[in-house]
């Protein structure tokens, strides 16, 4: 039966292969210049083909780590029955499913045939961003962050920051309800919960590892 350490580091080193695949997805994916027209598009697409293809592979399984990485703190501290631990498991699933939805739109973007098939599905993405600040982001950060605040497995800081980040992207989401396209300062905002889950996911593997010195010590 693997170890309470063993756990915990598996499941921080989730999290930053996670975070870390996320990371490499922005900068691999590249957005079409604004104003593209269908064939404007269609050309873009052909000559960035295998960028986007795998920028949406990696923004894909990349939230897959970072799930598991979430439902390993939540294992840890004991919630896995209580109604934060159930809302958690209920964020992850809202989250992981927007995010499948925004990458089949990229990858449907990709079809030149017909005519309208790229800026359909651009336009499907640019609705879909709503959801993640609206209901996706917040659904996970919120109980997640009750979670923590109720133990001790991460310095309570996290559990602060993350109550802070649903709150935010909740406040967002209000905000800019009425704009079809979110500003691009707003969808860039998205990044930071990344530095979020690699402190967390940093700071678990340091626990792990405190963890592992005081069972030798015993």
């Amino acid at each position: 039966m693997i170890s309470e350490r063993r756990f915990r580091l598996l499941g921080a080193l989730s999290g930053i292969a996670g975070v870390a695949m996320l990371m490499l997805s922005f900068a691999t994916a590249v957005g079409p210049p604004a104003g593209a027209t269908s064939a404007d598009m269609v050309k873009f697409g052909h000559q960035h083909f295998a960028a986007i293809l795998w920028g949406a592979w990696l923004q894909a399984v990349g939230p897959v780590f970072i799930i598991l990485f979430a439902l390993s703190l939540v294992h840890t501290a004991g919630a896995m029955h209580h109604l934060a631990g159930w809302m958690t498991l209920f964020g992850s699933t809202v989250l992981m499913t927007v995010s499948l939805i925004e990458i089949t739109f990229y990858m449907s973007a990709m079809f030149p045939d017909p005519p309208l098939m790229p800026v359909v599905s651009m336009r499907v993405i640019n609705a879909v961003q709503h959801l993640y600040f609206n209901v996706a982001a917040p659904s996970l950060f919120f109980p997640l962050g009750t979670v923590l605040l109720n133990s001790r497995i991460l310095p309570r800081l996290f559990g602060y920051t993350a109550l802070m980040l649903a709150g935010i992207f909740a406040t967002l989401g209000v905000i800019f309800l009425l704009s079809l396209t979110l500003p691009a300062a707003v969808t860039a905002f998205a990044a930071v919960q990344a530095i979020w889950w690699l402190a967390a996911a940093c700071a678990f593997a340091i626990g792990s590892k405190r963890l592992g010195q005081t069972q030798s010590d015993a």
